[in-house]
């Protein structure tokens, strides 16, 4: 068991390269084995391309192989045809005679059908390696199928004593809490998640393009809370370049290709409402970035699934509070001058 653990650990590795990339599809890896020695990998790497599976049989370059060895994959081969044809198809034509693998797949349109075709080919399966690793490796997924919502992120920046801003700004742009290498790594967060959400004041306090200008990745689909239509016709958010759904109280004329527009309640069970709409645009995973009013929206309503908040170096003496959240720290990180607290909720 312990040598299947090493390669299912490979595939978690392997995995983590598509972070970002693969959305509506989980992250994935595959390992080959023959008589103990790696002969073939591969992962997911852009939704629409070859899956895990394909790709570390395609690296194997004697394929005669196949018929004595093993192979190794984080999440259960599909068995059904979406963009790329079923990945067991291709292990059944190959003759592969051992599939190992960390978990099942939740999405109702594999959920054991993979396992089971296998199993039917003749083919000797086991399930169940380091299968905690391979739920938490594809956490956003497993949220989306299992909790029919994105997985939500809260992110903020707090002064020593507190406060997340100013009370009263004279630019239109953020007034900066943390360091540069923190400002960089949330940026990187953004590229990883599948949308990025904000509060209307955010908007209109510091027009953010709420991209990945400080990393190499793909921007978020961005997401606005704006009940009564006050966003600034000069916002970034409206420059059409990236997906942008504006929620509102009610829809106005000018939705563009790429911008629009949900109309929601915003009297009672918000955070309720967002979450189902965000579902029903396969959106599997947003970071909420502020304000201080909607990310104590989700606190109140315990939709979050964690928490990133840094602790900069610097004193506000006033402004507006930081949000009241239970923090269960699971881990601390030190940036420079700036401390990272990462929390989860398990409720």
């Amino acid at each position: 068991m312990k040598i299947h653990e090493k390669y299912i650990r490979r595939c978690i590795a392997l995995a983590k390269n598509g972070l970002g990339a693969t959305y509506p599809n989980p992250l994935v890896g595959s390992v080959i084995v023959y008589e103990g020695k790696i002969i073939g990998e591969g992962w997911h790497k852009k939704a629409g391309e070859a899956h895990a599976e394909v790709n570390a049989i395609n690296s194997v370059k004697d394929k005669a192989l196949l018929k004595k060895a093993t192979i190794y994959v984080s999440l259960e081969p599909c068995s059904h045809y979406g963009k790329t044809p079923p990945c067991c198809n291709l292990i059944i034509q190959n003759n592969i005679p051992n599939v190992i693998i960390g978990t099942v797949d939740p999405n109702i349109k594999v959920a054991g059908n993979g396992i089971k075709k296998l199993i039917e080919a003749g083919i000797k399966v086991t399930v169940g390696i380091l299968e905690l690793d391979c739920h938490e490796l594809n956490k956003r997924f497993f949220t989306f199928h299992k909790k029919k919502r994105p997985y939500v992120i809260l992110k903020w920046a707090e002064s020593q004593d507190g406060f997340i801003a100013p009370l009263q700004k004279i630019e239109q742009k953020p007034v900066w809490i943390t360091n540069a290498y923190s400002r960089q790594m949330v940026h990187k967060w953004r590229s990883e998640e599948q949308a990025i959400l904000v509060g209307i004041q955010t908007v209109i306090d510091d027009n953010p393009k709420l991209d990945v200008r400080d990393w190499t990745g793909n921007n978020p689909l961005r997401v606005v809370l704006d009940p009564n239509n006050r966003i600034p016709k000069n916002s970034h958010i409206l420059d059409n370049q990236v997906k942008t759904i504006l929620f509102s109280n009610s829809k106005i004329s000018d939705e563009k290709e790429n911008t629009i527009f949900e109309n929601i309640n915003f009297e009672k069970d918000i955070a309720i409402h967002i979450v189902e709409l965000l579902y029903n645009h396969q959106i599997q995973s947003v970071i909420i970035e502020g304000g201080a009013k909607t990310l104590q929206t989700f606190i109140d309503a315990n939709l979050w699934d964690e928490s990133r908040i840094f602790i900069g170096d610097i004193k506000l003496s006033r402004g507006i509070k930081t949000p009241i959240i239970e923090k269960n720290q699971t881990e601390k990180i030190v940036i420079e001058t700036d401390e990272l607290i990462i929390s989860r909720n398990y409720d």
